[in-house]
């Protein structure tokens, strides 16, 4: 794989049990960068281990006055620095794309995981750990992947190199090839205070990221608050905890570093000690020595790889254990398979005209009806549902199962939503998507221009400017315009999520991107709490106009989208109470009065014992 070929069509199915067995199945994903880097580092490195044989050569072609050996061993050591820089470059080229690669395809499985979970990832994942995994722990585990086909160059030239000493002088070599593997194991009693420092930096890197996103995100609402400053202090002694935590770590790799330094010298003085005495005995000539003591020199450079190695295996194992856990999360469908009850929508009974008898059931392979088993929720097909929950906290969950997306911990034990006949936790995460699509009740608006804006998959049958003037956009568009260079305010640049725009300006932008994309199911989270009542009136018949015909679920208990639904549902501890219009629900149901009126409970009481007198005169 080049750098040119990327994404990858498929980054495969990683092993995400533990954050060392993912760093394997990357580097298995990879062999044949790997091969390529390590074949470019063995003639890099070799030709280094090389020199100090033919420098040896050299001083004894010199002592013998022997030209031609002096003659030869000059091209051989022009060859091995030939063989150094072609090494060294390509090593270079196939080491970063290895990096790159495995970048690319950490990236590309967090991006399909992100978008399978939904948003029941930063429900089980913390937001901060997120940004963390998908940004500077990325970088780490491609580290690790390009550092080790260097690091096996390197051992097996280290290998190499002392059993040629061995050979060529054993005196000495022994002496070497005893001492470098103790050089390369000596900093391994200090490796793992050295990850636990370092885990630690990421673990309080990724508290001040976290931080710092919530701190971004509620800006707006802190400066109105006088809340910021406060929160600037915490970032403040966050950072100053990273600060530390980072200088502590880097002491400690300050000292693996100088021990690879100390090491080796004391390594040389043994060699060369022992080496003059051999020399004064005649037991070595003096070309011999040179030869050594340059090989131990030149040896400094790939055990360095070993230091480097460690390194990159300290900070890239928690990187991976956390890209691993992230990864290892499941949407309920993996997890468990569907648990749908097999009846289909048409034979489930329900309360009261929730039963799934409606005449526009079935009636099209495309509109289908969407029943909610957990509730006995039914939205019949081509319909504009209302849904008023008595408890706020319930329409939200309510809206994210509806979609496909609810957490494990609520789905374990509750039957899938069914879209039409198939549970909807069956059906591909495409299919499910397409045909399905919830708008939450705080959506997010990303940054660019609003024609990007609402440049998303859809239908075709909604255009933007439909789109915009059903949800009531006109006075945004207006604001859009006087800040767009040529007055078109499609062209206009939204600031990154909204932030330039009041509330309901983001809410009905963010309706109008929903509408655009005109799915089978459109299923609305409150999309619009946050605009006035006059507004709320227009985008309510808005909304019902450009969906007549299509499924529609909108969970309010505003009176004026309530009055514009076809149907409304009522939902009370969690089970569907009561089904009908709004202007009859208001009178027939107590319960339901009280939510979209807000009536306090003494007020509920009094009218129950108003109704309860008034059936006692007629009787």
């Amino acid at each position: 794989m080049q750098i040119r070929d990327l994404p990858f069509p498929d980054p495969g199915v990683p092993d995400a049990r533990s954050g060392p067995r993912f760093l394997l199945w990357l580097g298995r994903n990879q062999l044949g960068g790997q091969l390529k880097s390590l074949a470019w580092g063995l003639l890099h490195f070799t030709s280094i281990a090389g020199l100090p044989y033919m420098v040896g050569i050299a001083v004894e072609a010199v002592l013998d006055r022997s030209g031609a050996r002096l003659a030869l061993a000059g091209a051989l050591i022009g060859l091995l620095g030939i063989g150094i820089a072609l090494g060294d470059t390509m090593l270079h080229r196939t080491a970063v794309t290895n990096w790159i690669t495995a970048a690319a395809r950490v990236q590309q499985l967090l991006a399909r995981r992100t978008a399978a979970l939904g948003s029941a990832l930063t429900r089980r994942v913390a937001a901060g750990e997120v940004v963390a995994v998908s940004t500077g722990d990325v970088e780490k585990i491609g580290w690790f992947v390009e550092a080790l086909s260097r690091f096996a160059a390197a051992a097996l030239t280290v290998v190499l190199v002392c059993t040629g000493l061995v050979i060529y002088q054993p005196a000495l070599g022994a002496i070497v090839a005893v001492g470098i593997p103790l050089l390369a194991l000596a900093v391994l009693p200090l490796l793992p205070r050295a990850t636990r420092r370092a885990d630690l930096q990421r673990e309080k890197a990724g508290r001040a990221t976290e931080l710092a996103s919530d701190t971004v995100a509620g800006l707006r609402v802190l400066r109105g608050i006088g809340g910021e400053e406060l929160f600037l202090d915490r970032y403040r002694r966050a950072s100053q905890e990273v600060r530390t935590a980072a200088v502590r770590s880097a002491r400690m790799w300050a000292v693996i570093s100088a021990i690879q330094i100390l090491m080796p010298g004391l390594l040389l003085i043994v060699v060369v000690w022992h080496g003059v005495h051999l020399a004064r005995e005649g037991r070595i000539t003096v070309g011999e020595l040179v030869t050594v003591y340059s090989a131990i020199m030149m040896l400094n450079y790939p055990l360095r790889h070993f230091e480097e190695i460690a390194m990159a295996y300290s900070f890239s194992r928690p990187s991976a254990k956390r890209a691993a856990r992230v990864l290892a999360l499941q949407r309920v469908a993996e997890a468990g398979g569907s648990v749908g009850s097999e009846t289909s929508v048409g034979s489930v009974g329900s309360v009261g005209s929730e039963s799934a008898g409606s005449g526009d059931s079935g009636s099209s392979s495309i509109h289908r009806d969407l029943y909610d088993p957990a509730t006995g929720l039914l939205a019949p097909a081509g319909r504009f549902t209302a849904v008023v929950c008595g408890d706020p906290d319930e329409a939200g969950r309510l809206a994210e199962r509806l979609g496909g997306h609810p957490s494990f911990e609520e789905a374990s034990g509750l039957p899938s939503v069914r879209l039409g006949d198939a549970p909807l936790d069956d059906l591909p995460l495409d299919a499910a998507r397409t045909a399905v699509l919830v708008q939450d009740k705080d959506p997010v608006l990303l940054s660019g221009t609003l024609r990007a804006l609402l440049d998303v998959p859809a239908s075709g049958a909604v255009s933007p400017e439909e789109a915009l003037t059903a949800a009531q956009c006109a006075d945004v568009l207006d604001a859009l315009a006087q800040a767009s260079v040529d007055d078109d305010p499609m062209a206009a640049h939204l600031t990154e999520r909204g932030r330039s725009l009041s509330g309901g300006q983001r809410q009905r932008l963010a309706l109008a991107r929903s509408l655009v994309t005109d799915p089978d199911v459109l299923v609305l989270d409150e999309p619009t709490s946050a605009v006035d009542s006059h507004t709320e009136a227009r985008v309510a018949e808005g909304i019902r106009q450009l969906r007549r015909g299509r499924t529609t679920v909108v969970l309010t208990s505003s009176p004026l989208l309530l009055d514009h639904a076809e149907r409304v549902v009522f939902l009370a501890d969690g089970e569907v109470a009561a089904v009908g219009e709004h202007r009859e629900l208001v009178h027939s149901e107590p319960r339901y009065r009280a939510v979209v009126t807000r009536e306090t409970d003494d007020e509920r009481l009094a009218a129950q014992a108003l109704t309860d007198f008034d059936i006692e005169e007629t009787a």
